[in-house]
């Protein structure tokens, strides 16, 4: 007798879940039998960078109304990602909403002079404002019915700022101004840089813990002061003298400095790799730095033509956001020295601060023009719930992008952006200056005695020098 053999699959491998669903086809995926599968898979590469950049629509819209004057100071929480604080020139500080973008509360006369520096402590229930009227507020997310007992002011009986339901709890008040706040990771203590010193506090105290003048032998402004997010008592702050400084505050001793050939503007470490920290300088440049080793920067990140005012890192630790002088904001992976994202808008001017939302999907920069604007970390990503297909072609496209970047076309698609008027045409400027000072190095060299002069890279130009 002759046996039969039947093939037979399940009902599952044939037939549809839903009937929206495509019908399940069956291959052969051989390569002989698909000759053209790299030209059709290219082809498909070119269709997905076009799509990303048809649907890059990265600005969302503003938070209300913004402010009175310009904004100059904004923290967000590092325990929850609805609570978003703004300072501006005017002394006045506004809570807010980041899920429904709406204004919680108005500290109006919070200050009296513009706002340098908000921070929110470990909990993420507090926050700390610092002004140039010399005075140093700790404020409440959440309001109070009542002020009680703990609506203390310390060593400021004369204090003429309105009481409200967030506050302040409590106030600290030195002689000169205060230029930067940050708190510490691990503990109560947060760190100000103001005229010609650095402090630590605690809250239990109105005087300072700590305080540190004549750095190095400078009795220069400390501009920005920053806790390491691994070493707790390791700062990093930068100086009017140009200099970049670490300091240790179990020692109560400045421990390395170099000093670059412009001044630096901000500092940021990166969560990620605590040992790494970028620098926004006045040249226009953005340099990343090991702490380890000051004598020279790990990376330059170009592409500003005014000076860079303010840095945030992503939580990933992956990339960074900056804003300038020249009224754009830039996203630039760690790894690469040219931005992956150019933002700007019409009626954008200098934008004072930036900040990546906690969940890394969204950043919100705050400008001289009085707005804050929320901005997607991701031009094209689609803003609600996608389904498992949709994740999946979005997947895919990406994947074939990134695998196709290199050739022409998919090159010059997905790196189009459309660039401000003012700075293409200073971008171009620049770049006749640079090559007009390589031919002249060039010339200097040809007609100079051989080994006479040394070429130095772009690098090692930075670092004027190094002091310990």
């Amino acid at each position: 007798m002759v046996k039969v053999k039947a093939l037979s699959r399940s009902a599952a491998s044939t037939e549809r879940q839903n009937s929206g669903d495509l019908r399940m086809q069956h291959r052969n995926l051989d390569p002989d039998h698909h000759p053209m599968a790299r030209a059709r898979e290219y082809t498909r590469a070119v269709t997905a960078a076009k799509i990303d950049r048809m649907f890059a629509k990265p600005l969302l819209g503003s938070l209300g109304t913004g402010h009175r004057d310009g904004v100059t100071a904004t923290a967000v929480s590092r325990a929850a990602l609805v609570p978003f604080v703004s300072g501006a020139a005017d002394g006045e500080i506004r809570i807010w909403d980041l899920a429904s973008r709406k204004c919680v509360a108005e500290l109006a006369g919070g200050h009296s002079r513009a706002i340098n520096g908000l921070v929110f402590d470990n909990g993420g229930q507090h926050f700390y404002s610092c002004s140039d009227d010399g005075l140093v507020r700790r404020w409440s997310i959440l309001p109070s019915d009542t002020n009680d007992e703990s609506s203390t002011t310390n060593n400021n009986s004369n204090s003429k700022g309105k009481t409200t339901p967030h506050g302040p709890m409590e106030t600290w008040r030195i002689a000169g101004t205060f230029k930067s706040i940050d708190h510490n990771r691990s503990s109560d203590y947060f760190a100000t840089a103001s005229d010609s010193a650095v402090e630590v506090w605690s809250p239990e105290r109105s005087a300072p813990v700590q305080t540190h003048q004549d750095l190095w032998g400078s009795d220069d402004t400390v501009g920005v002061v920053r806790y390491n997010p691994a070493e707790r008592s390791l700062l990093a702050m930068c100086s009017a003298d140009r200099g970049v400084g670490l300091f240790d505050t179990r020692l109560a001793s400045p421990l390395r400095k170099t000093v670059l050939s412009m001044k630096s503007n901000c500092l940021e470490w990166n969560p990620m790799e605590p040992m790494n920290f970028v620098a926004g300088n006045e040249d226009y440049n953005a340099y990343g730095f090991d702490m380890r080793k000051l004598d020279k920067p790990l990376m330059i990140y170009k592409g500003h033509i005014g000076a860079v005012l303010t840095v945030s890192w992503s939580p990933t630790g992956r990339e960074f956001v900056t804003g300038s002088y020249d009224r754009t904001v830039r996203i630039f992976p760690s790894r690469r020295g040219t931005s992956r994202e150019m933002y700007h808008a019409k009626r954008m001017q200098r934008v004072f601060t930036v900040d990546y939302s906690a969940d890394n999907r969204y950043i919100i920069s705050g400008s001289d023009d009085t707005n804050l604007r929320l901005w997607k970390a991701q031009a094209s990503a689609q803003i609600g719930q996608v389904t498992a297909r949709e994740e999946r072609a979005v997947r895919y496209r990406q994947a074939l992008v990134k695998k196709y970047k290199h050739m022409p076309e998919v090159r010059k698609i997905h790196g189009a952006r459309k660039t401000p008027r003012l700075v293409k045409k200073q971008t171009a400027l620049a770049q006749v200056s640079k090559e007009s000072a390589r031919r002249k190095h060039d010339n200097r060299v040809k007609h100079s005695k051989p080994g006479s002069i040394v070429a130095k890279g772009a690098r090692e130009k930075t670092v004027v020098k190094e002091i310990d």
